[in-house]
């Protein structure tokens, strides 16, 4: 098997675009007729997400739930890991080292985005870390939920997911600027240094340090919500539409800025496969470092603005006098969960022929983690097929993901509005919503078409 050199540290695609103009126009239309569709049939509120889904039969949700299972899943998150840390510290630092591939394609793309969004928020039974400090809290008898070094310390609720978003910028950084990305050196001092600010955290606050601060469990919690498994408010497994997991999502600090970083990352990577982006990156006299640094954080900084300013517009615009508690300030919190419809379809779109690709070539990779010629689980001799990222289907898929995204999203912000806003206003509180979300189709698009 031939390895193939990428951007993302590991990977790029060549993707054909279907007729630039039809697909931009058919987008703005459906977002835009899916609204005008909603005003006219969706006027209460529908959803009720905490208490909506259908319960999975008794066998499957015993199942589910049960202790082995559970610590079946937290074994394979240990085995998964260790391999691969055999890999980036025994294995040679070349492109046939499947370290790189694993982090950026199959951890990255294939389980926190694709896992997450079949099956909801698996990394949170895969995490190695959650499972060596539970593993220490049960050695000494502790409660994981507690803090090791004083019970009564508590993880502050006002920071919600704010580390969380920190450790998701930190990662898109070295995942798209970093020098040596896709080298073993790089990938270890990055990952040594997240697991011991990350177990530090646990042992200080306990386990809800992992719900909010470590990125990537935050990241799959986020993305899971569109999943159709999920939990009711009474514990129940359910099926249930992405709508109610939407709904039923808790609201917390930092919410907007995890799909804040997400969208306007993935809007960077975009941007630097564009001819004339590149060209002046080139001409300019700094380092590709410093480029890329300020291109990511000008990237996310304008996703925020549009955004910030679209929840604040809508928070004065749906102001009456029966919801004057309600404050515009609150709005970006408040319809952060229907941004995440928008953000997995980024995702999908901008990743898929990555995660084909290169997929297959890293799932070859890790039958030899050590270089010497094994073929541990037979899978060494794997060819790639290239047939599921022909150009015409890529394209065609790359916009019914960013279509179906910001449909999604419309429909989620459609049903928050008319919670919290009076009927007469709801609709037009939605407007400086609909004005960013067109926009972040027609950007999707010029970037994916690029």
């Amino acid at each position: 098997m031939t390895p193939t050199l990428f951007a993302h540290g590991v990977g790029g695609r060549s993707d054909l675009p279907i007729p630039f103009g039809l697909a931009l126009v058919a987008a703005a239309l459906a977002v835009v007729v899916s609204f005008l569709a909603l005003v006219v049939l969706w006027r209460e509120p529908r959803v009720h997400g905490a208490r909506a889904g259908r319960p999975l039969p008794s066998w499957l949700a015993t199942t589910l739930d049960h202790g082995v299972f559970r610590w079946f899943l937290r074994l394979i998150g240990i085995a998964g890991t260790t391999l691969i840390a055999l890999a980036a510290w025994g294995g040679p630092d070349d492109a046939l080292n499947p370290t790189a591939g694993t982090v950026y394609v199959l951890f990255w793309v294939g389980l926190l985005a694709v896992a997450s969004l079949l099956f909801g928020p698996v990394w949170r039974m895969l995490n190695p870390l959650r499972t060596l400090h539970l593993m220490i809290c049960g050695a000494i008898g502790r409660d994981p939920q507690q803090s090791l070094v004083r019970a009564s310390w508590r993880y502050p609720d006002r920071l919600g997911y704010w580390p969380g978003a920190l450790w998701l910028l930190a990662f898109v950084w070295l995942e798209l600027v970093a020098p040596n990305r896709d080298t073993t050196a790089t990938l270890r001092s990055w990952f040594a240094a997240y697991a011991v600010i990350t177990l530090l955290g646990a042992v200080t606050f306990g386990s809800r340090w992992f719900s909010n601060a470590d990125g990537f469990e935050v990241y799959s919690t986020l993305i899971g919500r569109l999943s159709v498994l999920g939990r009711r408010d009474d514990g129940i497994l359910v099926g249930r539409s992405p709508l109610a997991g939407l709904d039923a999502f808790p609201l917390r600090a930092g919410m907007a800025a995890v799909v804040i970083v997400l969208i306007g990352s993935t809007a960077y990577d975009g941007l630097t496969s564009w001819t004339p982006f590149i060209a002046w990156v080139q001409n300019l006299d700094v380092s590709s470092q410093m480029s890329g640094t300020l291109g990511l954080a000008t990237a996310v900084a304008s996703v925020a603005v549009v955004y910030v300013l679209a929840c604040l517009l809508a928070g004065v615009l749906g102001r009456g006098e029966r919801d004057s508690s309600i404050h515009p300030i609150r709005m970006p919190m408040v319809f952060a969960s229907s941004m995440i419809p928008i953000a997995a379809g980024y995702a999908l779109a901008h990743y898929y022929s990555l995660l084909v690709i290169v997929g297959q070539q890293t799932l070859g990779l890790l039958s030899d983690p050590l270089g010497t010629g094994a073929n541990w689980f037979g899978t060494a001799e794997w060819g790639v097929s290239y047939s599921p990222v022909s150009p015409t289907l890529t394209a065609t898929l790359q916009v019914l993901f960013v279509v179906a995204g910001h449909v999604v999203a419309v429909f989620a912000a459609h049903e928050r509005a008319v919670s919290i806003f009076p009927r007469r206003t709801a609709i037009l509180a939605q407007l400086p919503l609909l004005a960013a979300m067109v926009g972040f189709t027609i950007a999707a698009l010029l970037l994916l078409m690029s």
